[in-house]
C-alpha cells in the first residue's frame, strides 16, 4: 500500500472504480428499530445505550460498503454529542474501518491560530504515542477550517506530511447560505473562496506534498451544490483532491459533484451521507427490502455508484 496519502487515493478510487464515498452521521432516534429495539440500546437518553447503538449501526454500515466504495468520512459532531462516551466510540470506528481496508476521513472542522493548530493537528491526525493508547489510530485525512490563514493550515500540513496522511480545507461549503460570505469579492472581483483555494493550492504544492500520482496530500472542500460557481477550480488546480459534500440529501446531482474528476475518475471523492445510511427511510427501497435496512443501504450504494459512472461516461 502506497504510503502518501494522494497516492493511496487514486489507488482505493481505481480500485473501487468509483468516486463515491459514504459518510456517516449518524442520529440515535432515525436508526433501524431492529438496534434500537435491542434491551441493551434502546434508551435514546442513556449515553452508554445510545453510544452503543450508534456503534452497532455505524459498524454494520461500514461492513455493508467496504466492498464498494474507497473512503468513509466520518462527522465527529455526532460522537462528540455524546462527550467522553461517543469520543470513544469515533476511535473505535476509525480501528474498524481501519481494519476494513477502507480510508478515514475525520470530518473535525478544526482551525485556529498556529500555535493551538499544532495541538489540533496532533489530536486529530498523529497516531498516539502515549502510554495506553498504542492500538489508537487517527483517520488518514482530516477536515480542516482554514478561516485562520496559511499559518492556521501550516501545522495541520505538516502534521499530515510526518504521518503519511491528509487534510481537506474548507474552501466553498454546501449550505445553502454559504454564498452570503463565500462568494463575497474584493475589490478586484476575487471570491473570498477563490482566495482560500489561493492559499491551499500554495500549501498543497510546497515541496515533498505532490505524491507520485500527481495529486498533493493537502485538498479542498467544495460543495457539489453551486457548479456555476465552482466549475473553474478543477482546471486551475489539477494537483488537488476535492471532497465534495452535497451529493444526494442537499440536492447535488452526480453531474454537479463529477465536475470535480478528472476523466480517469481520480480528482475527487463525492460524499453521500444521509441519502446512503437512511436508505431504509425512503419509499424506493422500503417498498423492495421491507424491514431489511441493510439491503436497503446495499441497493442505495449500488444506485449512486451506477449514476455516477453513467454522469461520468455522459461527461466524457
Amino acid at each position: 500500500m502506497a504510503s502518501h496519502f494522494a497516492d493511496r487515493l487514486c489507488e482505493a478510487v481505481q480500485a473501487k472504480k468509483t468516486s463515491l464515498i459514504v459518510g456517516l452521521d449518524p442520529v440515535y432516534s432515525r436508526l433501524p428499530a431492529a438496534i434500537t429495539s435491542h434491551r441493551q440500546m434502546n434508551d435514546e437518553f442513556d449515553a452508554a445505550a445510545a453510544v452503543d447503538a450508534i456503534f452497532d449501526f455505524c459498524t454494520q454500515t461500514m461492513r455493508i460498503v467496504a466492498p464498494m466504495v474507497p473512503a468513509i468520512k466520518i462527522n465527529i459532531a455526532f460522537f462528540e454529542k455524546y462527550l467522553w462516551e461517543g469520543l470513544e466510540t469515533y476511535y473505535a470506528l476509525i480501528n474498524e474501518a481501519n481494519d476494513l481496508g477502507l480510508e478515514i476521513i475525520g470530518d473535525i472542522k478544526r482551525g485556529d491560530v498556529g500555535h493551538t493548530a499544532e495541538v489540533y493537528a496532533s489530536a486529530h491526525l498523529q497516531n498516539p504515542e502515549l502510554a495506553g493508547l498504542e492500538d489508537t489510530l487517527a483517520p488518514d485525512a482530516i477536515t480542516v477550517n482554514g478561516y485562520p490563514g496559511l499559518e492556521g493550515i501550516e501545522p495541520f500540513a505538516q502534521m499530515a506530511d510526518s504521518q503519511g496522511k491528509g487534510v481537506f480545507v474548507l474552501v466553498r461549503t454546501s449550505n445553502a447560505s454559504a454564498a452570503a460570505l463565500q462568494d463575497f469579492t474584493d475589490a478586484q472581483g476575487q471570491a473570498l473562496y477563490e482566495k482560500m483555494a489561493e492559499i491551499v493550492n500554495e500549501i498543497a504544492n510546497q515541496p515533498g506534498r505532490v505524491g507520485s500520482c500527481g495529486y498533493s496530500n493537502i485538498g479542498m472542500v467544495v460543495g457539489g451544490t453551486a457548479p456555476d460557481v465552482t466549475a473553474a477550480l478543477r482546471t486551475k488546480y489539477d494537483k488537488i483532491w476535492f471532497l465534495v459534500p452535497g451529493y444526494g440529501s442537499q440536492g447535488a446531482t452526480a453531474a454537479d459533484c463529477l465536475r470535480f474528476c478528472k476523466p480517469d475518475g481520480t480528482g475527487a471523492l463525492i460524499n453521500a451521507s444521509r441519502a446512503i445510511i437512511y436508505a431504509y427511510e425512503r419509499p424506493k427501497y422500503r417498498d423492495q427490502f421491507g424491514d431489511d435496512w441493510k439491503k436497503c443501504i446495499e441497493q442505495a450504494v449500488i444506485d449512486a455508484k451506477v449514476e455516477l459512472a453513467m454522469a461520468m461516461q455522459t461527461k466524457l
